[in-house]
């Protein structure tokens, strides 16, 4: 039983990694109906970025500071790299077939991945052991770290937040008329490119987070990190519904917990092939995802 117990940690640990990361693939699909390829590269992009401005304060600052400091600094820098991508990337491409969009998106994703390795070089970074203190609470067998009550804590905020932003605020509103019809949203006086570059503020911005808590969590990254980090975060989307933010975040959670299991009581091995059996079964019973695409709610 403290097997089971201590894998579902680990698995709601990276599930909630996966589901931040999911959120920025789902938001852009949602709005542009774009699959944001270098989204991953982003992620990677973040977690290289807030490692040199962690480098940078140490020291100086406390580690509370320095680790709010740190993601701050770090959401805004991607989240402007992420309006970057999309008016050089995709809105010149905005009313081209939907393959330009695509090749414009696999190409921006490895411009990303390839700048990284001649700005970082090719070589694996390692984060600092010392900024979150190694420090594990036993619960009835289970260990629990702190860096795992911070990832669990901290990314519950963020979804629930995303989640009320979308459905409460005039601007979530927007956001999930231009999913549905665009056109339309543009008589309703809404401005749709406003909406879109915040739709990539918001989703560069929790990607950004999740590339932070994989280099704070396993502490080594490099420079192609964001490809499989990316993949997994899209399959989650996918097995969710893709579209649907609730979706994202289920996907991203049930992923993470399955590859647990697998790395648990069969072997890491195995994990990331049993995600694409997980994935074709999902499709074949559930086309649309778990929770599905629902058009009112998308974004």
């Amino acid at each position: 039983m403290e097997i089971f117990l201590q894998q579902l940690v680990n698995g709601l640990t990276i599930g909630s990694i996966y589901a931040l990361v999911a959120l920025g693939y789902t938001m852009v699909y949602g709005v542009l109906k774009l699959i944001n390829f270098a989204h991953g590269d982003l992620v990677a992009l973040s977690a290289y970025v807030g490692l040199v401005i962690m480098m940078q304060l140490a020291g100086a600052l406390s580690p509370a500071i320095l680790i709010i400091l740190t993601f701050l600094l770090t959401m805004a820098i991607i989240a402007i790299a992420g309006v970057i991508l999309e008016r050089a990337a995709y809105r010149p491409l905005r009313k081209a077939p939907r393959l330009s969009a695509v090749v414009s998106a696999l190409g921006a994703s490895m411009v990303i991945e390839n700048g990284i390795m001649l700005i970082w070089g090719p070589m694996p970074r390692i984060f600092p052991a010392s900024v979150v203190p190694n420090v594990n609470f036993d619960i009835h067998g289970v260990y629990i770290s702190l860096m795992q009550v911070l990832v669990l804590i901290i990314s519950f905020v963020l979804m629930v937040g995303l989640y009320f932003f979308v459905n409460k605020t005039k601007l979530g509103t927007a956001m999930r008329a231009c999913a549905i019809d665009q056109d339309a949203a543009r008589l309703m006086g809404i401005d749709v490119n406003r909406v879109i570059v915040t739709t990539f503020v918001i989703g560069s911005a929790l990607g950004a987070v999740g590339g932070l808590f994989i280099g704070m969590y396993y502490r080594g990254i490099y420079f192609n990190m964001g490809w499989i980090y990316g993949l997994n975060a899209f399959v989650a989307a996918i097995i969710g519904g893709i579209g649907n933010i609730p979706g994202a975040m289920l996907g991203g959670l049930l992923l993470g917990v399955f590859n647990a299991f697998i790395s648990g009581y069969l072997s890491s091995s195995w994990a990331m092939a049993l995600t694409y059996v997980l994935l074709i079964v999902i499709m074949i019973f559930r086309p649309t995802g778990i929770l599905g695409e629902r058009v009112a709610e998308k974004v």
